[in-house]
């Protein structure tokens, strides 16, 4: 067991040493045995006491009795009473001891480097001893009733074990001491369990046990196994009863090793499982996504059979059946919400619409109509029907044989429907019917499988009305319903009536099933005369399912059988465990048999062919809720915004029938481009069913890179291939992945480009600085265009003689000094990303820089900005007579700012005033906190001349920002005409330039370009002035990216003609483009809104070149393919063993490694945290089907 190669192990040695100190406590219920340390020998000897203690308090009750001492019932109160006493004082001791060890354990010094379980012991009855022995319990209350517990199970125990019972029950004296001695042992192994120090259960279902249920397993069943003898005891004269309780004191000294192989479930998994399988195959129901969902449809299905049993008109109970069993059937949960949101609704609607899968969407008007009248017909066939049975038996017999002859016509069109809808047969030959190649446009795809979605219809029409009017007549003129109504009658018509709505196919199959075999078997055979129509059906559902299960746990085998035959580097051992599992083949079967009949998973131990029984477990396999957990990180975003629009074409898929039977426990894997979707169906029932969608990482591994290779093939083999023959093979039948379909579904493709010789090509970089300012221009004024007060002070400013003033630097002022103190606080993480520390030529941005470096300028400090252009003006009167500020007084007058003193600073000259020669250029002016002070005079002449006048003028003139004036365009003219607005804009365009490209103004450098992408920007005089005002920083960042998508799609698709499609480029990428970073909340933001394309731009570190990074939102073809359910239980099941029980979490384990038959990695991925790392799991979805 060490490993099945050198470089793969199955355990490390630290694991195998601690499985084997583990395993015999286990086994043995507590005792800690085997201990990796030198133990004092009174630690062995306590345990073997506390071990033995049960049955010593037992055996004097026994001796008792069989002196004649006392009566049975007498001998049991005692040994109880004295378990009962002796547990309370291992508990209070336990207490004393923890107490007591507490004052001290701050005191001693324990070795951090000594084993995890070293304890030092100092004498027999020391305070660490006592914990050692007995750790005690966590809460007062489980204290208590865990004592309690123990004397019940001590006496009930010692009654159930008396040697005259057993010999009564046997006849035979060596079988009675072989079952008392092992007995005894099964019970001392509950009893250490639940009161002494409980063990690690290999059946472990939660991963933390919180509430301390796990104690409780073992004396559970010990009290079933009792609670038998109990009921043989006092109900008397039942053959039945007595054979049970003989084969259940046999299977009793069996219990330690069931334990011990993990065969037997917790109680928490055993409750909800036990829920489940009544509820679906003796109820007619089916298992539900939520644990609460569950519990209470339990409740009611249960509440309706007996309910069904008192109803004294046999007219009454089939219409309370046939009503109830179809009400039950639907949504109710989802439609009672959807109904009570629209009734109650007095919100205004909101003017988003929600997306197909959501749930208001799905129950229409129409809906609730449809059903209305579904069930008022179902009532109405079944009363009259009934009614007509109850006069001629011979007619009623006619009629019925008809009808199942009928169905038996109806099952098998169905069936060809289904089949044909797939992509295989049987899942082994080609359907010549399926589009072939469909590796074209979904437009393509669609055309050709119109004929099959017409065909769906059909097939959706038989299924969803015809088939289960006519499953309600024949099971309206079945002759049981016609006298008395027993318990047996209640059951099991409720279930058919019930299964008819929730589960079509299967309940049409039994149908057959059951008429075909009264149709060819004579009426005095046992099947005819003993069992009612509604008994056989569930007998044949329980048949069905365990049958299904059964191959489909043959076919898993075999596939790991062959998986690790096949995988040669494993050499001679894969060879050796091969062997031994084709030699012991009957006892593998066996296994399998009892797995299927247990509806547990087969556990594989470390993916071998070394199965297990895996302990019985709820359909979803996890405890937890569906959709909780999930790994998050960036790739969570896309699967966020994919799942509504998947659920919306598997709604197409699963009504038409692409994807087979939809059973709970049904898994399905997705795959378009590096995405792989894990879709699992929760619940199902009249018209609609609940999945799960789980999304698998992006970031593929080399193991994920192994398996989503095999996934691609399969689908490529099915789906991408001309297949000449009429009926072609799956060329990998053997995988565990079976093709289904193809859906188109709206998602994002990801492609990503080297940009090498485009980012660094001179021309385009040369070619980059004067786009730049064109965009920078475009964004500007698009800006002011757009603010809110544009409309609104149009009627304000026709009077021309409210002239607006504005001032502008003079060419020839300076920039204000600054002390040392301001220029030493200017952005020190910004200047380090640009000072001389390393490569002073490479233009490589430095891959060891931090975060914190590269998004210095990402998220700015809000500031409260005034409305964007308008005009922040204050009368004289808002201030006290006197008071006016100084500064304040080109505000109150609307002119510009004041001229400033030469005295007082001497490096700035005089600005003079200087007012617009439009009226309306006021509402496209930015904001007066723009107006740029700081460029130096001699740098802003040299940059003025660079300013794009054209361009400037053609953009104004494009402008639409004045719908409501006749003379729009005439108005547009004149702002274009206008030049102190033109020198206001240019002064803003040059210092945001000059701030984006620093102090040099040579053509920038791909590492310049990525820096400044990303935020970091070089160091300048204007960088205090732009990085201060975050909304016009984040304008210039945003022209910046602009031009470089511009520069790429010039390098990709050609230049520019003219201004006209320059306009119209950027329009596109303002409407239909994020341009900016990955790890931005914007960019998630986007991809949630579902913008059409998506740019970014990085670097790789491995290629040493730059990268682009394009998400375009478009309809893929995502192909879907089912996986062999019991595959996926039983490597789950292995996952939990291994993780929880033997604590086997390394990362190169065999267990997880990639296998292209089983997919081992893909699976372990999928499995719910902590135990497996999907990146997204979203809610149960509702899937509407009708």
């Amino acid at each position: 067991m060490r490993s099945m190669s050198p470089n793969v192990p199955l355990l490390n040695d630290y694991k195998q040493d601690f499985l084997l100190k583990r395993f015999p406590q286990t086994v043995l219920g507590g005792p800690r045995l085997k201990l990796g340390y030198c133990a004092p020998p009174y630690i062995y000897v306590n345990q073997i006491i506390l071990f033995l203690m049960p049955w010593v308090l037992g055996g004097l009750g026994t001796l008792f009795y069989q002196l004649g001492v006392l009566k049975d019932y007498s001998a049991a109160a005692l040994s109880g009473g004295l378990m009962l006493f002796t547990a309370f004082v291992f508990q209070l001791t336990s207490l004393y001891a923890k107490t007591k060890s507490a004052t001290v354990e701050q005191i001693l010094t324990t070795d951090i480097l000594a084993e995890e379980d070293d304890h030092e012991f100092t004498s027999c009855t020391g305070a660490e001893t006592v914990k050692f022995l007995i750790p005690g319990k966590k809460y007062v209350a489980n204290t208590v009733f865990h004592s309690l517990l123990a004397g019940l199970i001590c006496g009930l125990g010692t009654w159930y074990l008396l040697p005259n019972r057993i010999t009564l029950l046997y006849g035979s004296t060596g079988g009675t001491a072989l079952l008392f001695v092992f007995g005894w042992m099964t019970l001392c192994i509950g009893e250490y369990s639940l009161i002494v120090n409980t063990a690690t259960e290999t059946a472990t279902f939660q991963t933390q046990d919180t509430y301390e249920i796990i104690p409780l397993m073992r004396p559970l069943y010990i009290f079933f196994f009792v609670s038998v003898d109990l009921a043989h005891r006092f109900l008397v004269n039942i053959p039945a009863l007595e054979q049970m309780n003989q084969i259940l004191h046999i299977l009793f000294i069996f219990l330690p090793f069931l334990w011990a192989l993990g065969t037997l479930p917790p109680p928490d998994a055993l409750f909800l499982w036990s829920m489940e399988q009544v509820l679906q195959f003796g109820l007619g129901g089916s298992p539900m996504s939520t644990h609460l969902r569950l519990l209470v449809m339990f409740t009611i299905s249960a509440g309706t059979a007996v309910t069904s049993y008192f109803i004294p008109s046999t007219v009454g109970v089939v219409l309370f059946m046939t009503g109830l069993g179809f009400l039950l059937s639907l949504n109710l949960c989802d439609m009672s919400i959807v109904f009570k949101h629209r009734v109650t609704r007095h919100r205004v609607e909101t003017k988003s619409q929600p997306f197909p899968g959501d749930s208001a969407k799905l129950f229409t008007w129409k809906q609730y109509l449809m059903y209305i009248i579904i069930l008022v017909l179902a009532l109405l066939e079944t009363s009259l029907l009934h009614h007509f049975a109850g006069f001629s038996q011979i007619s009623k017999n006619n009629f019925q044989d008809t009808i199942a002859y009928t169905l038996v016509v109806i099952l098998t069109v169905l069936w060809i429907l289904r089949e044909i809808q797939s992509v295989y047969i049987f899942g082994i030959f080609r359907n010549p019917f399926f589009p072939k190649d469909v590796h074209t446009t979904v437009t393509v795809f669609s055309e050709k499988q119109t004929n099959l979605l017409k065909i769906g219809r059909v097939r959706r029409i038989l299924l969803n009305l015809v088939s289960p009017f006519a499953m309600i007549a024949f099971l309206s003129l079945d002759s049981s319903l016609q006298g008395l109504h027993s318990v047996s009658i209640s059951i099991g018509f409720t279930r058919a009536f019930r299964m008819v709505w929730q589960n079509t196919e299967h309940a049409l199959l039994e149908t057959v099933i059951v008429s075909a075999v009264h149709l060819f078997s004579t009426a005095d055979s046992w099947w005819n005369r003993s069992l009612n129509t509604g008994i056989r059906l569930l007998l044949v559902g329980i048949f069905r399912d365990r049958l299904t299960q059964f191959l489909s746990k043959l076919q898993f085998a075999v596939t790991v059988l062959l998986a690790t035959w096949t995988d040669k580097k494993h050499g001679k051992s894969a060879t050796t465990v091969c062997i031994l599992s084709t030699i012991f083949s009957p006892v593998v079967l066996v296994i399998i048999a009892f797995s299927a009949l247990l509806s547990s998973p087969l556990l594989p131990l470390f993916t071998l062919p070394v199965f297990l029984v895996g302990f019985p477990r709820p359909m979803q396999s996890w405890p937890g809720a569906v959709g909780t957990a999930a790994c998050v990180c960036a790739d969570t975003v896309y699967y966020c915004q994919m799942v509504p629009r998947l659920a919306a074409a598997l709604q197409t898929a699963m009504a038409a029938g692409s994807l087979g039977i939809l059973l709970p426990g049904s898994h399905y894997m997705g795959r378009f481009q590096d995405r792989l979707i894990w879709i699992m169906i929760l619940e199902r029932g009249y018209t609609y069913c609940c999945i799960n969608i789980k999304g698998l990482e992006l970031q593929e591994t080399t193991c994920h890179t192994i398996e989503a290779r095999r996934v691609d093939e399969v689908f490529e083999g099915a789906f991408e291939q001309e297949h000449t023959k009429v009926c072609s093979f799956n060329e990998h039948f053997g995988n565990i992945l079976t093709p289904c379909t193809v859906l188109p579904v709206k998602v994002y493709s990801d492609a990503k480009n080297v940009l090498s010789g485009i980012i660094d090509s001179h021309d385009n970089l040369k070619e980059f600085k004067d786009d730049l300012l064109k965009v920078l221009v475009w964004i500007l004024i698009q800006y002011c265009s757009k603010k809110p007060s544009m409309q609104e002070n149009i009627p304000k400013t026709e009077n021309k003689r409210e002239t607006s003033l504005i001032v502008l630097p003079a060419l020839n002022s300076v920039p204000h000094p600054r002390s040392l103190e301001d220029t030493d606080s200017s952005s020190s993480a910004t200047f380090n990303d640009w000072s001389d520390d390393g490569n002073l030529f490479d233009d490589e941005l430095t891959i060891t820089k931090g975060k914190e470096e590269k998004n210095n300028f990402k998220v700015v400090p809000s500031t409260n900005l005034p409305i964007p252009g308008s005009v922040n003006s204050q009368r004289a009167s808002d201030h006290p007579s006197g008071t006016v500020p100084e500064n304040d007084l080109f505000k109150i007058i609307m002119l510009g700012y004041p001229a400033v003193d030469k005295g007082k600073q001497g490096d700035l000259v005089s600005i003079p005033l200087r007012e617009f020669s439009c009226s309306h250029s006021h509402l496209l002016s930015l904001p007066q906190e723009w107006t740029p002070s700081c460029m130096p005079s001699s740098k802003m002449k040299e940059m003025s001349s660079l300013f794009p006048e054209d361009w400037y003028q053609f953009i104004l003139r494009q402008l639409e920002c004045f719908p409501s004036k006749e003379n729009a365009s005439s108005v547009l003219e004149e702002i274009a005409k206008d030049k102190v607005l033109k020198d206001l804009y240019c002064h803003t365009t040059m210092t945001c330039y000059f701030s984006l490209f620093g102090i040099d103004n040579m053509a920038p450098t791909p590492g310049h370009i990525l820096r400044v992408y990303n935020g970091v920007l070089p160091w300048s005089s204007a960088l205090d002035w732009l990085t201060g005002k975050p909304e016009l920083f984040q304008l210039a960042l945003k022209a910046f990216r602009y031009t470089l998508k511009l520069m790429v799609d010039k390098a990709s698709l050609g230049p520019i003609e003219d201004f006209k499609e320059l306009f119209k480029c950027l329009e596109e990428y303002d409407s239909d483009w994020y341009i900016g970073l990955v790890s931005d909340e914007k960019w998630k933001e986007a991809v949630l809104q579902e913008k059409p394309c998506l740019f970014s731009l990085g670097y790789d570190p491995n290629m040493r070149g730059y990268t682009s990074r394009v998400l375009t939102l478009q309809e893929l073809l995502v192909q879907v393919g089912k996986l062999n359910s019991e595959a996926v239980r039983g490597q789950w099941a292995n996952l939990s063993w291994e993780l929880l029980y033997a604590t086997n979490d390394d990362e190169e384990r065999y267990s997880i490694q990639a296998h292209q038959l089983l997919l081992r990695n893909l699976t372990v991925q999928a499995a719910d945290p902590p135990l497996g790392y999907p990146v997204f799991s979203s809610k149960p979805l509702p899937i509407h089907l009708c």
